[in-house]
């Protein structure tokens, strides 16, 4: 450390294109890149971001991934940033760019982020699953973290999420999906075709996934019996997806918690393709198979126990399912 007071967070891959170690180091307010060849004397090679992306706090939790476009490598720098995010406390940006093995490049001057909800940040990828990019978070926000009304525990994880590149009107975005290993905890499903309003029962952490060949006014609203409700949904008139938890339960731990988030839409799609991934205390929305993802964690004083979904006058769900999940905990 050449005297950088955060000088944080490397992660370590092998650079196939100079062929040696490549370090993404998080010093201070942008990315610095090392090279070793012995993985024990390193050089700095270079730094992006000083004039990049968004500068509201330390950057965090760095990660450089080389990502496939029919065979073409496009280069992926994920950046976690505290304060900064879009919905305010912290959050993960990425860039689009070139890596030649020393120097990270990048066209885009403002923020792309991996997650528009409120709780999804430092997420990075494992490095020893192949071709796959399967990224996982921490499902919280410095914003309030330190005061969520928990009594056994504080935070979790989020699902653990696919990561590809969508090319939208010329322009790379990544897409973040749930990995297809979730199907082993899922249970029997229940499911309508061609419905305009869908109600049932919680019983437990649960999948939902519904598409529309129209993308028209939609909520889904989880309740309990106190009248608490987690709403989220697509709103036609500002093409955006929103979540809102104004009245979802415990809120009073901090100012900012409760409120109505925005997030624009990026597909250009006509209808919608929604899956959301319900737990006692968080909801991980995916939107346009992951284009748009917002994670939002909630504290209802008695667990929701009822799923509605209903929409505008040209709403229709060509399918809609419900598939409880089982924990993921094993118990000797």
């Amino acid at each position: 450390n050449p005297g950088i007071k955060d000088f944080r967070d490397p992660k370590v891959a092998w650079n196939t294109v100079a062929n040696k170690w490549i370090m993404t180091l998080a010093t201070l307010d942008r990315i610095s890149f090392y090279s070793s060849t012995d993985l024990k004397q390193w050089n700095k090679e270079s730094e992006f971001g000083q004039d990049k992306g968004s500068h509201g706090g330390v950057w965090e939790c760095p990660d450089l991934i080389a990502m496939d476009d029919n065979g073409k490598t496009v280069w992926v720098l994920l950046v976690s940033i505290n304060p900064g995010g879009p919905q305010g406390g912290s959050a993960t940006q990425y860039f689009i760019g070139d890596f030649d093995g020393k120097t990270f490049t990048s066209s885009q001057t403002t923020a792309k982020w991996i997650d528009e909800g409120t709780d999804n940040y430092a997420g990075v990828t494992w490095s020893n699953i192949g071709s796959r990019h399967v990224f996982v978070g921490w499902m919280s926000n410095w914003q309030y973290a330190q005061v969520v009304p928990t009594k056994e525990w504080r935070s979790a994880m989020t699902i653990p999420r696919e990561l590809s590149l969508v090319n939208v009107n010329g322009e790379y975005y990544l897409r973040s999906f749930p990995v297809q290993e979730l199907s082993v905890i899922e249970g029997t499903a229940v499911s309508e075709n061609n419905a305009t309003v869908f109600q049932k029962q919680l019983t437990g952490p649960a999948k939902l996934v519904f598409r529309s060949a129209v993308a028209d006014d939609v909520s889904i609203v989880l309740s309990n019996t106190q009248g608490e409700q987690w709403i989220a949904g697509y709103e036609k008139s500002s093409n955006s997806f929103f979540i809102d938890r104004t009245g979802s339960g415990k809120k009073d731990f901090e100012k900012g918690f409760a409120g109505k988030i925005l997030s624009k839409r990026v597909s250009t799609d006509a209808g919608l393709d929604i899956t959301l991934i319900i737990d006692v205390a968080s909801a991980e929305f995916f939107a346009d198979k992951g284009l748009t993802t917002m994670t939002s964690t909630f504290f209802p004083n008695e667990n929701y126990g009822k799923v509605q979904i209903s929409g505008g006058s040209n709403f229709r769900m060509d399918s809609v399912t419900l598939t409880p999940l089982q924990s993921i905990w094993k118990k000797n």
